[in-house]
């Protein structure tokens, strides 16, 4: 199973496209919140089409997304797939995966959480900066932002064949690996 993870698109439709073309064909895509607005804070993206980045959501069967702060619920009046909150817990087989936001709590709480429920992989976005690390038995993973990185490194990441790689969406190449067992 591939599964995709995006999250922080603030209604880029230029960057949404390309990070499926970064991620691949995937069994699923996993969506950590803030899909069509920019929000107040943040300047607008390029490529920034909320309208035909819902247009385009909706045209794809394959997507669970978390609910982020800059998410409304005239969103969920465009977008066909329900926008979860606070957040999403799946399982694929034996994997267990928690998404959310992670606008609401500390990060540390949504970690033991995850260690509660027992899940494998904890993602999460909001902060628009990646990273991939091992917390005891859990994996953390943030995607970092396809559309308003703060790094300027514009990232995606791909779960496969037990091991979480991010990707640099400019030229592809895998910025950090981790591997899992499961």
């Amino acid at each position: 199973m591939r599964i995709g993870v995006i999250s922080d698109t603030h209604g880029s439709l230029m960057h949404f496209e390309k990070a499926l073309e970064v991620i691949g064909s995937c069994d699923y895509i996993l969506h950590g919140g803030d899909v069509l607005y920019h929000g107040p804070r943040n300047p607008l993206p390029e490529g920034y089409s909320p309208k035909e980045l819902a247009e385009k959501i909706n045209s794809m069967n394959n997507l669970v997304f978390a609910r982020g702060n800059c998410d409304a619920d005239v969103d969920q009046m465009v977008i066909k797939h329900p926008l979860q909150s606070p957040y999403v817990l799946l399982q694929f087989g034996k994997l267990k995966i928690l998404v959310t936001h992670g606008y609401t709590r500390e990060k540390q709480a949504y970690i033991q959480m995850a260690k509660d429920f027992e899940v494998d992989i904890f993602i999460y976005g909001h902060t628009h900066v990646k990273e991939l690390y091992k917390d005891e038995d859990l994996i953390v993973l943030n995607p970092g932002s396809t559309a308003l990185p703060k790094d300027d490194i514009h990232s995606v990441a791909v779960i496969e064949d037990q091991f979480i790689r991010l990707i640099n969406m400019h030229n592809g190449q895998v910025i950090q690996e981790l591997p899992f067992d499961n």
